[in-house]
């Protein structure tokens, strides 16, 4: 049966997204993939800094009353939130055995209690409004395990649980929730591994090569357009089949 305008879902492109953890690497790359799809852009990030002319606004995402701060001033600027991505997050290699509870904490908080959070400040509006997207960027260290990353590994792993349960909550409002898995992409901070480091990595990704931030974003990107509203409660690999398992 052919398809009819009627059938269609109404795309709008200028709704406001909101890139928690911006000012950089991913983030920066998804905040300027979706601007350039239209939308209107506010980065949130501890410096309140970011390359270009983004709304950016200085927020600790670790402390909700900062997180309530900051996106009423984006909503105050822009508008209501309609597109969120928990991009937030930091590393802290280790072995178990040798990471300290200050850190295996830290490592909680700024990768999930982040997205915590910035979901629970836009959730209840996207509701009430019958329409959001959210994605969490997890990291495919945690359907696989890194060695020196147990904390991180973790709390990445915590996210998808987060997300699932999530968006299970919110399906009846028409909002959805996925997570994205990153593999080993060229950033800023990755490209201080040691060279041996890398190469090691290098030789499971079955693609031969590192990821570009752009990959991720292009994914992103999809999954909080119009057309995706079928999908809710994926993990999306962008990690060259390094997932796939060794």
């Amino acid at each position: 049966m052919p398809t009819t305008d009627e059938d269609r879902p109404v795309v709008r492109q200028d709704r406001v997204a909101l890139v928690c953890g911006g000012s950089r690497g991913i983030g920066l790359a998804t905040a300027t993939r979706l601007r350039a799809s239209g939308r209107k852009v506010a980065v949130l990030s501890r410096s309140g800094g970011a390359p270009g002319d983004f709304l950016s606004v200085r927020c600790d995402l670790t402390e909700a009353a900062n997180v309530d701060a900051a996106v009423r001033e984006v909503e105050d600027r822009l508008g209501p939130v309609e597109v969120m991505v928990a991009n937030a997050g930091i590393t802290d290699d280790a072995l178990l055995a040798r990471t300290s509870e200050a850190s295996f904490r830290a490592l909680v908080e700024g990768n999930l209690l982040s997205a915590y959070h910035a979901a629970r400040r836009v959730v209840p509006g996207m509701t009430d409004r019958g329409w959001g997207r959210l994605v969490f960027v997890s990291s495919v260290a945690a359907t696989v395990g890194v060695a020196g990353q147990s904390g991180y590994a973790a709390a990445k792993a915590a996210l998808i649980g987060l997300a699932r349960s999530l968006a299970r909550e919110v399906a009846p409002h028409s909002v959805t929730v996925n997570v994205v898995l990153p593999g080993f992409v060229e950033t800023e901070l990755t490209r201080r591994v040691p060279e041996r480091v890398r190469a090691g990595i290098r030789a499971h990704v079955p693609l031969g090569r590192f990821g570009d931030s752009r990959e991720v974003a292009a994914t992103v990107d999809f999954l909080v357009g119009e057309h995706a509203g079928y999908i809710t409660g994926a993990l999306v690999p962008v990690d060259g089949g390094q997932g796939m398992g060794w």
